[in-house]
């Protein structure tokens, strides 16, 4: 974990920061803030990377047998609060994303609370995760947005994807474009069943249009092979124009995503090696011939499945 850190902000110029996704405030099958924690020792030993990377936190869900989203002023606090707590003082909360929309609290409400805690100096700048094009107007006429995170892939482009995108770049907001990889599909690594993981693990049950996992262990692994057929089909197109151009599938998928716009930011995972691999495909210029030709592999695809299960909340 913190070599694959070191090695994404070691790739970058100098004077360039790095966004480093920290994930949820709660993370794991236990629901805990190990992964704040983690991040609070790596600044601990890596001081001299503080300066050097752009903190950014979901938040604003309420723990239950299922985690949803809770955007109350009340909640959000105890959000940011605990964030902040768990850092230790190493970090400043660069960015605090609000997790999912709540359809149960009223979004200017929601974005109201969060520029209270912002004016008393508990984090720097404010994200919407998983929002839909009109709540993003709405947030931002509140209270500037500093930037939205959608799943952004040549698997997941559906049409509210091309609305968030369009509207970001209207007024200003930057797109961080979370699994380009399509959750490691289209990386070309695996090309049948048993390329799969045997144990995954994963926050809540999520399905990326091959497989599901329900709850916050693995009781069930389903996957559609029907399902698993048909969206190879669009991997198989992409690695075909990827070894023409001599890169790798997953280099392609960085950058189609990153020349969405320049307000688009790819956000891939990965271990170091791979890190910096990957970092090559936000340098790939594509040709206007090159991103038609993989528009013309995106629309013919039929992708089967849903991005999340349960309740995901999407597009709120």
């Amino acid at each position: 974990c913190f070599e694959a850190i070191k090695a994404g902000v070691d790739t970058l110029p100098p004077g360039t920061k790095m966004f480093l996704n920290g994930g949820w405030e709660f993370y794991g099958h236990n629901l805990a803030t190990m992964n704040l924690e983690t991040i609070a020792r790596f600044f601990e030993k890596y001081p001299d990377y503080v300066d050097k990377t752009f903190l950014s936190i979901k938040g604003g869900l309420k723990l239950g047998a299922v985690p949803l989203p809770d955007g109350s002023p009340a909640n959000l606090r105890r959000s940011v609060e605990l964030i902040s707590e768990k850092l230790r003082g190493t970090k400043r909360l660069d960015l605090f994303q609000s997790a999912r929309v709540d359809p149960n609290v009223s979004l200017e409400d929601s974005i109201t609370a969060l520029v209270e805690l912002k004016n008393e100096g508990k984090l720097d700048h404010i994200v919407i995760s998983e929002c839909s094009a009109d709540s993003l107007r709405r947030g931002n006429a509140v209270h500037p947005i500093a930037a939205v995170e959608i799943e952004v892939s040549p698997w997941a482009y559906e049409e509210e994807t091309k609305n968030v995108i369009a509207t970001a770049e209207e007024l200003g907001i930057a797109v961080i474009a979370y699994s380009p990889l399509g959750h490691g599909f289209l990386t070309g690594q695996i090309k049948r069943l048993e390329d799969i993981p045997g144990k995954i693990t994963a926050f809540a049950t999520y399905i990326c249009h091959a497989y599901h996992i329900y709850q916050r262990e693995i009781h069930h692994l389903i996957i559609p092979l029907q399902n698993f057929k048909q969206n190879f089909a669009i991997v198989d197109a992409l690695t075909a124009i990827a070894r023409s151009k001599n890169v790798t599938s997953a280099q392609l998928s960085i950058a189609w995503v990153a020349s969405l716009g320049k307000h688009v930011i790819p956000l891939p995972g990965s271990s170091a090696l791979v890190t910096r691999e990957n970092s090559v495909g936000g340098d790939i210029k594509l040709s206007t011939e090159d991103i038609a030709e993989i528009n013309s592999v995106i629309s013919a695809a039929d992708v089967k499945g849903d991005r999340f299960g349960y309740q995901a909340y999407l597009w709120g």
